[in-house]
């Protein structure tokens, strides 16, 4: 599905509703700024949901069902597809997947059974609203579409003298080893997967070429230019899932130089495959140059590639509904890790791909997951799941020495670059030299095919950065006969990359892009020399400007992530030469360039330690990793930032001491959240922070709190020694504070943190290391944020009048009160909006088909302004969706769940005038009638009463009642309790009441 970026005005057909706090403008709002701003990850995918029941799956179940034997795996063990207590089992899934689609209705895409008991299936909202309330039916979610988000990389992690060394050498890491690539597939014929390939030739038992691994399930599907014959003992297995995302033939429509098969059209798929994996030295040039030897973390590991995203770049995507099919497909034909480079969720640990992943942990599968691209800014980080590796991206020490682009008139501009150089030639803005029939936009970031050679020949262009990849526009240069190109940034804090371009080019900032316009402008004959690069050793690894960051959204801070940074900058591997130019190499950054390092990495940790657990693995990363950079100096950021530290695989392989878990920690963990149903909850949910994970975190630190840990000597008989850094004004008890442990003992402690005088409501950050004076520190990052108090964040009750009581924990000393806010009914606006042919809320509002808007003024001063739909106030089983734009048109908040259940808050707004869109992304019939749900709450409106605690005490707890009458029946009532310390608000709990 493309999404429009970009749409011209809204039609004056859209439907305009007034009402209650309502009013008609005099214009139609400018839809190309609502739907520029709306977040992609809002559109779904047409018609297709994901099911998953309540059963476990084949790598989970452990027997209940009568006539059906266990098929979970013992320790070491995977699971057997011939095995006939699997084919059972599965069969018996499959069984209730198809009759629960039978008695429903719709069609059944995928059955998912061995790392995730589900289905996809394309449903009408009737028959999704009728699943939910089968037994059996855990939850019915949209489909969603997700995106993608090494020469000298192991020389940098030092893997020849260290975990390389430890497994006979670099001919023999990864050895019997099998790593899962989740991705955009793979280009077969590179020599990074060959089973002929210098130094492989020989396999461990000195047999020619790679041998067969015993257990291994997968298969090589044949497709469009991929016969079974390309697949070989190193690339064993290659597979494609569409189904989700409409389908080979619905792919090849939209994407035509896609391939129905597993070939990479993109070349993301074959980077992060080859740095995994790929063959030990490698011959790598690009563009001509000779950059020596690559290889993949662990070379001697076999490749299984599973092919879920499709398009190029900013094209297509991957469907979670495909992605969840590979992952239990992954699981089945045996492979010991997963690497997911794709986009997830920030705030749930049970979206389903999660959820499948987390089967898979508890199949011993290790899996490392990009942390996402959307640094710096905070609480971006995405899988946030405890039982996978989260991975941020870090700079590595290959770099180029300082480098320049001069002017004529002889002034130098900063860059960087990494090719040979110019004499001096003349100068042109790319903008100033476009064909006259291209888009001038498109001209000025230099789309292939938009400058003029006339003009252009000779010359070096000055190329905007943005939108297209960046080697691209180097590529449109040369096409037009240019002899260099200047890149220049447009907003600071943008990277700068030595890009292996087409020409001569240098990279610039935006303020040396600035000033080389100022100059092309005004010269006569404007002209330029650009320096050739020079190879250097650089300090390294810092955070990339792009890498996600933490806080996580998901857990309510009880947990870190990022977990561990690896390098995502400048990557060179493998990718396809049809979606890079024709090269068989390239550069490319993200942390979906960190993430295969990781995975490549956990493949050595399970060929050295067959015996350990995914967490284990995960643990012993993290424990080891490094602060500090090649130079000795403090990386700059923290936790959220990084993690644990910068991966140092040679310190993990003998750890000293781990962190293990397994599924009932995982389940005991998501019972703490709150984020797992009550019934599979029964007497087993832990405090989140208490889940025995390699770091800590409190979200909420109210005075003091103690957390819990146990390790596991991995190493000789020691006694290790607790010490504390870092955490400022926050006092730290450690007890025991040392433990002796026997070679494979475990040992308990607990960590108590009491707020003295560290700033509330900002996160102090420090480290626990445990030391045994023979070389093993370990060590845990510590992230904590004192509050004043613990309130929850809403109650709910119902009738005209009632009550509801709840705790309040107190983390001061002092003055305490709770002021009410409301109870204020709700405005009901009514509104008809007509079913959306395309399902696609971006079509729908370029089109003025499917979307209807409301303009709501809220009143100055409101602490609270919910907008809410509800599925008992449609005239049917509809799915309606929810969008809240500013009168400017920048996107407010927006709720798109798979019913008419939805709800967008906007707290302390600032706006006078919110623009509503509700969106009919699937009616029942040709259209919907709904009521929209409005409440601003500003005062007191003298109906509710509030019964709390006069006086707080740090480290204790109260209860606040809240009493409400005279209400109205039939209404529905919003409030606000805000929870103040005498010298203003420290907190507030929104209160909902439904006077039935």
């Amino acid at each position: 599905m493309k999404l429009i970026k970009k749409l011209a005005f809204l039609p004056l057909g859209v439907a305009l509703v007034a009402g209650s706090a309502v009013f008609a403008q005099t214009q139609d709002p400018d839809g190309a700024a609502l739907a520029a701003a709306l977040p992609e990850n809002l559109v779904k995918k047409q018609g297709v949901y994901i099911v998953r029941m309540a059963d476990n799956p084949v790598a989970a179940y452990q027997g209940g069902v009568r006539g059906l034997r266990a098929t979970k795996p013992g320790k070491n063990k995977k699971l057997n597809p011939r095995d006939p207590a699997v084919i059972a089992y599965s069969d018996y899934l499959t069984a209730r997947h198809d009759e629960a689609v039978q008695r429903v209705g719709g069609k059944k895409l995928y059955s998912y059974k061995y790392s995730y008991n589900g289905f996809a299936a394309k449903l009408s909202p009737g028959q999704v609203d009728s699943l939910r309330s089968l037994p059996g039916v855990v939850s019915v979610t949209p489909d969603t579409i997700l995106q993608r988000d090494t020469v000298s990389t192991s020389d940098m992690l030092e893997l020849d003298a260290g975990l390389w060394s430890e497994l006979g050498g670099r001919e023999n890491a990864g050895e019997g080893i099998i790593v899962g690539i989740i991705d955009s597939g793979v280009w077969p014929e590179s020599r990074s997967f060959s089973d002929r390939t210098g130094s492989n030739k020989k396999g461990k038992d000195g047999k020619l070429g790679y041998q067969q691994i015993p257990g291994w399930h997968g298969k090589c599907t044949p497709g469009d230019s991929f016969p079974a014959s390309l697949c070989n003992q190193k690339l064993i297995g290659a597979q494609w899932f569409n189904a989700g995302f409409g389908g080979d033939a619905a792919v090849l429509a939209e994407y035509p130089y896609e391939y129905a098969s597993a070939r990479d059209a993109d070349g993301h798929g074959t980077h992060t495959a080859s740095t995994a994996a790929g063959n030990a030295n490698v011959p790598v040039a690009i563009g001509g140059n000779d950059l020596g030897f690559a290889s993949g973390m662990a070379p001697r590991a076999r490749v299984a590639v599973y092919k879920t995203c499709w398009g190029r770049g900013g094209e297509g995507g991957c469907a979670v509904s495909d992605s969840v099919a590979a992952i239990d497909q992954a699981v089945i034909d045996g492979v010991d890790v997963i690497n997911f480079s794709i986009s997830g969720s920030q705030s749930s640990f049970l979206d389903p791909v999660e959820v499948a992943f987390l089967f898979a942990a508890d199949a011993g599968v290790f899996v490392a997951a990009s942390a996402g691209n959307s640094g710096p800014d905070a609480s971006t980080v995405a899988h946030n799941s405890p039982w996978l590796t989260t991975v941020a991206a870090g700079s590595h020490d290959r770099g180029f020495e300082p480098a320049f682009v001069t002017t004529g008139e002889g002034d130098a501009f900063p860059g960087i670059t990494s090719g040979a150089g110019t004499g001096s030639l003349p100068l042109v803005f790319a903008g100033d030299v476009t064909l006259a029939d291209a888009d001038p936009a498109a001209g000025e970031l230099c789309y292939p095919g938009t400058l003029d050679p006339a003009v252009v020949t000779g010359k070096i262009v000055l190329c905007l950065r943005g939108v297209i990849a960046r080697t691209d526009k180097s590529v449109a240069v040369a096409r037009a006969g240019g002899a260099g190109m200047v890149l220049a940034n447009t907003s600071a804090g943008a990277s700068l990359n030595a890009d292996f371009h087409s020409v001569p080019s240098i990279h610039v900032d935006e303020v040396a892009g600035a000033a080389l316009l100022g100059y092309i402008a005004n010269a006569g004959e404007p002209k330029a020399t650009i320096d050739a690069g020079v190879p250097a050793t650089v300090e390294a690894s810092e955070v990339a400007g792009f890498s996600s960051r933490g806080p996580a959204l998901a857990g309510n801070g009880d947990i870190l992530k990022p977990d561990i940074m690896a390098p995502g900058v400048d990557v060179i591997a493998a990718v396809s030469p049809a979606g890079s130019n024709g090269n068989n190499f390239d550069a490319l950054s993200g942390t979906s360039m960190s993430s295969p390092h990781m995975a490549g990495l956990g493949a050595l940790m399970k060929q050295l330690h067959p015996d350990w657990s995914p967490a284990a693995i995960k643990s012993a990363f993290m424990t080891s990793a490094t602060q500090d950079t090649n130079q000795g100096n403090p990386i700059a950021g923290g936790a959220f930032d990084y993690g644990a530290g910068f991966v140092v695989p040679n310190r993990a392989a003998n750890p000293g001491l781990v962190y293990d878990a397994g599924f009932n920690d995982w389940l005991a963990f998501l019972c703490g959240t709150g984020e797992l149903q009550a019934g599979y909850c029964p007497g087993i949910a832990i405090d989140p922070s208490d889940l025995n994970y390699p770091s800590i975190a409190l979200g909420a630190l109210v005075g003091s709190q103690t957390v819990t840990r146990t390790v596991t000597n991995v190493g000789e008989g020691a006694t290790y020694t607790a010490s504390v850094t870092g955490l400022d004004g926050i006092d730290v008890l450690v007890e025991p504070a040392s433990l002796t442990l026997a070679a494979g003992a475990q040992g308990t402690y607990t960590v108590t943190l009491s707020n003295s005088s560290a700033p509330l409501k900002t996160y102090a950050s420090g480290a626990i290391t445990w030391t045994d004076g023979n070389g093993n520190s370990v060590r845990s990052p510590i992230v904590a944020r004192p509050l004043e108090i613990d309130a929850p964040a809403e109650v709910s009750g119902g009738g005209i009048e009632g009550d509801v009581t709840f705790d309040v924990a107190f983390g001061y000393d002092g003055a305490y009160s709770v002021l009410p806010l409301g109870l204020r009914a709700a405005t009901e606006i009514p509104g008809k909006v007509v079913d959306d042919p395309a399902n696609d809320i971006n079509v729908a509002l370029g089109a003025g088909a499917g979307v209807t808007f409301h303009f709501v003024e809220v009143p100055a001063g409101a602490a609270l302004h919910r907008f809410a739909l509800f599925d008992a106030e449609t005239d049917g089983n509809d799915d309606l969706d929810l969008y809240v734009f500013n009168a400017d048109g920048s996107f407010a908040g927006g709720s798109g769940s798979g019913t008419s259940a939805e709800q967008v808050d906007i707290v302390d707004p600032e706006a006078e005038l919110y623009i509503v869109v509700v969106h009919g992304w699937e009616t029942d019939g040709p259209d919907a009638n709904y009521t929209l749900f409005s409440w601003s709450v500003v005062d007191d409106e003298g109906n509710m009463t509030v019964t709390a605690p006069a006086a707080a005490v740090s480290g204790t707890s109260g209860n606040v009642t809240v009493d409400w009458s005279g209400l109205a029946a039939g209404l529905r009532y919003l409030g606000v309790l805000s929870h103040q310390n005498g010298a203003g608000e420290i907190a507030n709990t929104v209160i909902s009441v439904e006077a039935d």
